[in-house]
């Protein structure tokens, strides 16, 4: 294979990592771990990859000695499984997996600087050969900082502890493994996308330069392990003496040949970001006041560190490198640099003047503009890279000839200007619309942050930091005075997700655990709510008073908060970005379609052997439950109830939870008896959990959601039922597993109305999950046949009372004992209910006497009147 196909398969890998980056960003409000999963895709992935491939390529320029071709090959597909390793270790999560990804990165940086040293060790004496040593000190670098994110990947977020890991993390990763790569690489990178010489002064600093770049995150990994926060400044300062050294080439190289394409500004505004954020870091650890006050504000600077310095740098070089890579000769290459080149200027100056918007203190609706905006330039460049990809692969006699006068220095200088007053002006208008549709936020009004009161604005800002932790946010009471501006930063240091809706609308949005974010409420001159719009993290009472001293407050319109439900989806639908509106309103009379197949009622067969192996994926599935009434269900296996599950006395089942939702779920077998602490634990999106319990006792029991609110689990479809057949019962003609539950219906198509479910009013009572089905599809049976009917009472509130109109029950069981059995001690009894309470169940057995339609009810008739109905339709 020639070396640039090889290259450009390489180089695939990369914009795989960068597209998938891409898609975390535009998806990350239904991805788990989206935060920490866009930087790790970015960084480790697609940074990573573009070092290792990149530092080998300028090491064997550098040195005049090429390395073994199949030694990177082995490298990167090497990094590539360790970096799919940790990204599934954190996922799942599993302490062994991130353990093997981390040894498998660090082992393949290790490899390759091995690799350059034998390099030199047998290379003819080259002038830029001692630039690869940056290549070197980089990997040393890269060890201890895996050893920290695999350290950090185990530890609770919060602690001091981990705030230090995440420090010296942060610094060898970041300030060590890419930005001493980098600066290694623009000594001759640079000149190279100028088209200049490197002259003398360039090269002294370039060597000067790796000295401070590698003590200055030596020294701030030391002061995390050494508790001296002070010492974090040093090292800051010491690595800013070394970017100061490769911004000074830049400069003076620059000044000799203009930058003049997207390459050369973007490696330009990458090292301007670099110093920037270094400088900032630096002030936010030694300010904080702990170690682990300063990780909440450190999130802030993520965006600098990885967009602004890593995703430039990398964008800059492959724009420089990849025509070089494509190859096809200089007519080829040419074009495919003019390719991406494509409107640089323009994407230069919006992606730098969105991620300024959006590292300052913006209105939360510029923020969210600007953040779609720098996600749009980033695509717009992995487009580009396609078609510079595709271009290179054209008969080069094809390409069109350029107009006349369309490369004159006047015309490109023109066209450049005005891209870059394009630029400008778009991000002008993000920031007018944004204080346009929030000017409270803005601080530009004395409007009262969630009401219509007015207030006259003080000019002060009262920034409170609040967190969200076992179910409630501390502190859940604020006092702000009447006119300021009132800045929450909220840190989850649950082991849940959760977020903060305020009156107003103002969020911080879904927040994975150790996440922070900061909610900019805008002048407040009355008293506000807020709370967690989680799934029935409310109903828990996780909620927050912001209370105004001082002037003449008021409490938000009732018509405001009204409309402030409407417009979040009230707090009950958040997590799945339910419908709002009105809930439906069931029709008795009305029948499903010709469609609609009901539920089977038939029990399923014991399955073979003593162990049943059985995989239960919680989904959320819209479902309807009468005809034309829909909602979302959070389902086990799909359906809502789940799966029923058969076994017998002694059986052992080993269950297999898989959460695929969007919010943490558990479940609770009450067929097998042990200590709930670990298997009905709370799981997280992504994650699995396995469940292994043995049937000691017979019933039919049932199985559900524990999470709490555990009411509104089992409201939303979380249960099910687990048949385990007495010893000795004796086969019937039918046998039928009929489950009993409520649905508090919220809006159409949406999840359950918390305040029905506290009331316990339920909208309809169903027998297998749809009210009615088996009314309009009933269950078969004929003259003389023994049928059997299990009943379990799923609630989560209501009691049952199962009864067959026309029929007689000469055998009852419930709750794992004989009530009725064979006419009773008299030999003539009978039974006419199954009374039950939520979660008690059992069966009854009856035979028809005759022909006809039997209905089967629940006795208490409001229920049956409201769903909890069906039919025996009985053939001779």
């Amino acid at each position: 294979m020639r070396r640039a196909d090889r290259h450009l398969r390489a180089n695939l890998l990369v914009l795989a990592w960068l597209a998938a980056a891409a898609v975390v960003a535009a998806l990350h409000r239904f991805v788990p771990e989206s935060g920490w999963l866009m930087v790790h895709l970015l960084l480790l992935g697609g940074v990573s990859t573009a070092i290792l491939i990149w530092s080998q390529h300028f090491a064997d320029t550098l040195i005049r000695r090429p390395a073994p071709p199949r030694a990177l090959t082995l490298r990167l597909a090497v990094h590539t499984a360790g970096t799919l390793l940790v990204v599934g270790g954190i996922a799942m999560p599993s302490t062994p997996l991130v353990v093997a990804g981390g040894a498998a990165v660090a082992g393949a940086a290790m490899s390759q600087a091995v690799g350059i040293v034998r390099q030199r060790r047998g290379a003819l004496p080259a002038r830029f050969a001692y630039l690869a040593r940056s290549y070197v000190v980089a990997a040393l670098l890269l060890v201890p900082g895996v050893v920290c994110g695999v350290v950090m990947a185990r530890l609770e977020p919060g602690p001091q502890e981990y705030a230090r890991w995440y420090v010296a993390h942060v610094a060898l990763t970041l300030l060590g493994w890419v930005a001493v790569t980098v600066a290694g690489t623009l000594a001759v990178l640079w000149p190279t996308v100028l088209h200049t010489r490197i002259d003398a002064p360039a090269e002294r600093d370039a060597r000067r330069s790796l000295g401070p770049l590698t003590a200055g995150p030596v020294l701030i990994a030391l002061a995390a392990a050494l508790d001296l926060r002070w010492l974090v400044a040093v090292g800051a300062a010491v690595a800013l003496v070394g970017t100061a050294l490769v911004a000074r080439v830049l400069v003076a190289q620059a000044r000799v040949a203009t930058p003049r394409t997207f390459g050369a500004w973007s490696l330009a505004a990458a090292v301007a970001w670099w110093a920037g954020a270094t400088v900032a870091f630096a002030v936010v650890v030694v300010t904080a006041g702990s170690w682990a006050a300063a990780v909440p504000r450190l999130t802030g600077l993520v965006p600098a560190f990885v967009v602004g310095f890593a995703a430039q740098v990398l964008g800059g070089a492959l724009s420089a490198l990849l025509p070089v890579v494509l190859g096809g000769g200089p007519a080829v290459a040419k074009r495919t640099a003019a390719e991406l080149d494509r409107a640089g200027i323009l994407r230069c100056v919006l992606l730098n003047g969105a991620l300024l918007l959006f590292v300052t203190a913006t209105p939360s609706v510029v923020r969210v503009v600007t953040s779609m905006l720098g996600l749009a330039v980033a695509v717009w460049f992995l487009v580009l890279a396609v078609r510079a990809v595709r271009v290179s692969r054209r008969d080069p006699a094809a390409a069109p000839e350029p107009a006349p006068g369309s490369d004159h220095p006047g015309v490109v200088r023109a066209r450049r200007h005005g891209a870059a007053t394009a630029g400008v002006g778009a991000l002008l208008l993000v920031v007018a619309l944004g204080v346009a549709a929030d000017p409270d936020a803005a601080g530009l009004t004395g409007a009262v942050a969630g009401s219509g009161t007015a207030a006259a604005a003080t000019g002060r800002t009262t920034t409170v930091e609040v967190e969200a932790q076992d179910m409630r946010f501390v502190p859940d009471r604020i006092e702000v005075p009447a006119g300021d501006r009132l800045v929450i930063e909220v840190t989850n240091t649950d082991v849940a997700v959760h977020d903060l809706v305020l009156d107003g609308g103002a969020t911080s949005g879904r927040l994975a655990p150790g996440a922070t974010a900061t909610v900019d409420v805008g002048v407040v001159g009355a008293d506000l709510e807020g709370w967690c719009s989680v799934a029935g993290h409310r109903l828990m009472g996780m909620t927050l008073d912001v209370v105004v001293t001082g002037g003449t407050t008021a409490q938000a319109a009732p018509d405001d908060a009204a409309a402030t439900d409407g417009a979040t989806g009230g707090h009950e639908h958040h997590m799945t970005d339910d419908a709002t509106g009105p809930s439906p309103v069931l029709d008795p009379l009305a029948e499903p379609d010709d469609a609609f197949e009901a539920r089977d009622a038939a029990l399923p067969p014991v399955g073979d052997g003593t162990t049943h192996h059985v995989t239960l994926e919680v989904t959320e599935t819209e479902q309807e439950v009468a005809p034309g009434i829909t909602r979302t269900a959070w389902t086990f296996g799909g359906t809502a109830p789940g799966p029923v599950l058969h076994g017998r006395v002694g059986d052992t089942f080993v269950i297999t939870l898989v959460n695929d939702g969007t919010l943490g779920h558990s479940i609770d077998f009450h067929a097998g008896a042990l200590a709930p602490d670990d298997v009905m634990r709370t799981i997280a999106p992504g994650e699995t959990l396995t469940y292994t319990f043995t049937a000691e006792r017979s019933g039919i029991w049932m199985y559900h959601c524990s999470t709490m609110p555990m009411s509104l689990h089992i409201a939303n479809g979380m249960f099910g039922a687990v048949v385990i057949d007495p010893p000795g019962l004796p086969e019937v003609d039918r046998e039928y597993v009929v489950v009993q539950s409520e649905l508090y219906l919220g809006a159409q198509g949406g999840t359950a109305d918390e305040a029905k479910l506290t009331a316990q009013q339920p909208d309809a009572v169903t027998f297998n999950g749809y009210a009615f089905q088996y009314r309009d599809r009933p269950l078969a049976a004929r003259v003389g046949e023994r049928v059997r009917v299990w009943v379990l009472d799923a609630g989560p509130n209501l009691p049952s009372s199962f009864h067959v109109v026309g029929g007689q029950f000469d055998t009852l069981y419930r709750e794992g004992d004989w009530v009725l059995r064979d006419g009773g001690s008299t030999g003539t009894g009978g039974a006419q209910t199954l009374a039950l309470q939520p979660a008690e169940g059992g069966f009854v057995e009856l035979t028809f006497p005759e022909a006809g339609t039997y209905p089967f009810v629940s006795h208490i008739m409001g229920d049956a009147e409201r769903g909890a109905q069906g039919r025996f339709a009985v053939e001779p």
